[in-house]
């Protein structure tokens, strides 16, 4: 397997994003999505917060060592706590707080891109801080990447014409779950990249199959929320 550069594949990942919502009007905006509660333009703009926390983190160096890695970050963020909830709900209220739709797309396409340029002009031996941690650069770019495949998949399940999340932005957010599983876990024969990432965060229910499969393994999905 070649060796993926962590800022190619996350301008893969936000490129498909970007692809997802650019030919959106704004009732394609105000479809649902996978996130209970959220429209597109809800999520959209979950995601640009990521993004502007890049360009803050890229353009401010840490001290290392990193205290987490790609994987190890994600043990944080177990999901359906108080502070996600409230998370929820602040993202919503700013999003209505646009004249349009449209208008976070807007700027999620400034954004997004100058986030890729920062990312790709990082050195990659060096360390910044967010959310409490510190990691190397590399990893930061991967948890960014991991989160914009799986709110891409969330983004469209009403948008049956939208692009998939591109491939090599996909192995990093499947290397992030295979991280986070014991290391005996063997897949389920069924489950493509799409349905990994789905289930290991919750995003469809395992079945009764996959459960056999699994096995015991089971019990550690949802892997991150």
């Amino acid at each position: 397997m070649t060796t993926i550069r962590p800022d190619e594949a996350l301008a893969q990942a936000y490129d498909g994003i970007t692809a997802v919502v650019s030919g959106l009007d704004d009732a394609g905006l105000q479809r649902a999505t996978r996130c209970r509660g959220w429209l597109v333009a809800d999520l959209l703009l979950h995601v640009l917060g990521d993004a502007q926390r890049a360009l803050v983190a890229l353009a401010s160096p840490a001290d290392g060592p990193a205290d987490v890695d790609d994987v190890s970050y994600w043990r944080d963020f177990p999901g359906n706590d108080d502070a996600a909830t409230r998370h929820a709900w602040w993202v919503r209220r700013s999003a209505a707080a646009f004249d349009s739709p449209t208008g976070i797309v807007r700027l999620w396409r400034e954004t997004a891109p100058a986030a890729v340029r920062a990312a790709a002009s990082a050195d990659p031996e060096g360390y910044v801080s967010t959310q409490g941690h510190v990691l190397r650069v590399p990893d930061f770019l991967a948890t960014l990447t991991t989160e914009a495949v799986v709110h891409h998949l969330d983004l469209i399940p009403e948008l049956p014409d939208a692009p998939a999340p591109g491939s090599l932005a996909v192995r990093v957010a499947v290397a992030t779950m295979d991280g986070l599983l014991s290391d005996d876990t063997v897949r389920p024969t069924a489950w493509d990249d799409n349905d990994y990432l789905l289930k290991a965060t919750g995003r469809v229910p395992l079945t009764d199959r996959d459960r056999l499969e699994l096995g015991e393994s089971a019990g550690w999905f949802p892997l991150l929320g």
